[in-house]
């Protein structure tokens, strides 16, 4: 028996039915970008005759290897530079264009894709009528390297405009699915919250989508000069002069790009923390600074949900690690955030990686999420969160660290199986209450359901909801350090 079958702008997909809903896989939205389309902008990608076959996954982009076995769930899928690819779960049985929730998955934009197990869309679609759409995008020195100062039509940001394509050929195409164009919310973590910071701000992305939810993860960029001495970093680490023909990067394998790279960056991290791979403010694609571009209306009329996780740094900083030095944590935390020196902030944290740990959460996850919520109040509605979720005795989840949330937000607990850990029914409520809270934004610009009453934020209350076993809304929530912090980095 054939699956569903939709008709796109490109040709016909066949996709497969599961239960009651149905899934398509491994859909191009853009030409492979390889051969002279790397490192350029994407292209619209070519249209098929016949029936496509939507049933598997597409090829990931080259990323560093999955050391723990658990990012694609113990499996190793194929890594190719021709990795523009998006998937969709949408209800096999609707009455009405659906929302649509469309992901921008993390990972420090070097790891990461839309086909994770923890990122399967069928709760979405099943529990909460909305048509689920996650993306891969180019990543690391394919995605995010600053080549537009060096000529030769090559780009910067090429990872965003992979975004910015799919987003496109969501709005062209995914009322064949079920879903309405004109009720799209972008969602991500980390880095894909980071990315959500940037389309806020691109005037490429302005009409493409309606709400923004924003998981860890606020501003972050380079300066223009910065992601243009990394660049030509890389050039040198493959023979090519800052003076010479940049065009010579097509000449070199995907391996000899990736093993120079990780070269590069050695060097110039020092194997401490730190992005080198991440937007950069070009002055074309990415004009300003998001953070910046938001104070100014960029966003006028988005609504934004956004939120951190309580122990966010824990996930970095454990006591199994090898002790990392503080200063030079400290240095390195500087140079992500562009910051002046944080020595009169550090010194109400303890040196220890504990107090790196903490640093971490309040500074570069924390602080920036609630500056970015303010810059948008006069804007559109904004609402906070914290996510407190723990799992006591877990050697790792014992804490709410950084990316613990997402299993609960796509209600796939199941993923945490992989982790040795087991799922019982408080982290199942717990799930619930927040898969449900997502799904009613999708659908009605507003997380409050009619189970869980959510104020909007404000500067007078900042009413933040906590996820946790009692979920419950808080106001100001550890607001002297917050008064402290804001002080110091004012």
């Amino acid at each position: 028996m054939g699956g569903p079958i939709a008709v796109t702008s490109y040709g016909k997909l066949q996709g497969i039915q599961e239960g009651d809903v149905n899934i398509w896989r491994g859909i191009p939205f853009a030409a492979p970008p390889v051969g002279e389309l790397r490192f350029r902008a994407p292209q619209p990608p070519e249209a098929w005759d016949g029936i496509r076959d939507a049933s598997e996954f597409g090829p990931v982009s080259h990323q560093p290897a999955d050391t723990r076995g658990t990012r694609f769930g113990g499996k190793t899928p194929l890594h190719s530079e021709d990795c523009l690819y998006l998937n969709i779960w949408a209800p096999a049985v609707h009455d009405e264009p659906l929302p649509v929730m469309f992901w921008i998955h993390g990972g420090t934009f070097v790891t990461g894709a839309g086909s994770q197990p923890q990122f399967d869309g069928t709760s979405f679609a099943e529990r909460g009528k909305v048509i689920l759409v996650t993306i891969n995008y180019r990543l690391g020195p394919f995605g995010f390297m600053n080549l537009s100062p060096f000529g030769h039509g090559l780009a910067s940001n090429q990872g965003l405009l992979d975004q910015i394509a799919a987003l496109e050929w969501v709005k062209l195409n995914i009322a064949a699915f079920g879903g309405d164009p004109q009720r799209v919310t972008v969602f991500g973590e980390s880095a894909g919250s980071m990315s959500i910071a940037a389309l806020l701000a691109m005037p490429a992305a302005k009409g493409l989508f309606a709400g923004a939810i924003m998981q860890s993860g606020a501003a972050q960029t380079l300066p223009n000069e910065q992601g243009k001495y990394i660049a030509a970093a890389l050039l040198a680490e493959l023979g090519i002069a800052p003076d010479g023909d940049a065009s010579l990067l097509q000449t070199f394998s995907s391996e000899q790009i990736i093993d120079a790279a990780a070269r590069m960056t050695k060097k110039l991290t020092g194997g401490s923390i730190g992005m080198l791979f991440q937007p950069v403010i070009d002055g074309d694609i990415l004009p300003v600074e998001p953070a910046q571009a938001v104070a100014e209306g960029s966003a006028h009329g988005i609504p934004l949900l956004i939120g951190t996780n309580r122990d966010e740094g824990n996930l970095f900083f454990r006591e199994e690690s090898p002790e990392a030095d503080f200063d030079e944590s400290l240095k390195a935390l500087e140079q992500m955030m562009g910051t002046g020196s944080l020595k009169e902030i550090a010194n109400h944290y303890s040196s220890t990686w504990e107090g790196q740990a903490e640093i971490l959460t309040d500074l570069y996850f924390w602080a920036t999420s609630v500056s970015l919520a303010e810059n948008q109040l006069n804007y559109a509605p904004v609402w906070m969160y914290r996510f407190d979720g723990t799992i006591p005795g877990h050697p790792l989840l014992n804490k709410a660290v950084h990316s613990a949330e997402i299993v609960y937000a796509f209600n796939n607990l199941s993923h945490l199986t992989h982790l040795r850990a087991e799922i019982n029914p408080t982290m199942q409520k717990l799930a619930e209450v927040m898969h449900d809270a997502w799904i009613a934004f999708a659908h009605q610009g507003n997380p409050a359901t009619a189970e869980r009453v959510w104020p909007k934020y404000n500067l007078e209350e900042r009413a933040t909801l906590i996820f946790d076993e009692d979920t419950h809304v808080a106001y100001d929530p550890e607001s002297e350090k917050r008064k402290r912090i804001v002080t110091m980095l004012a």
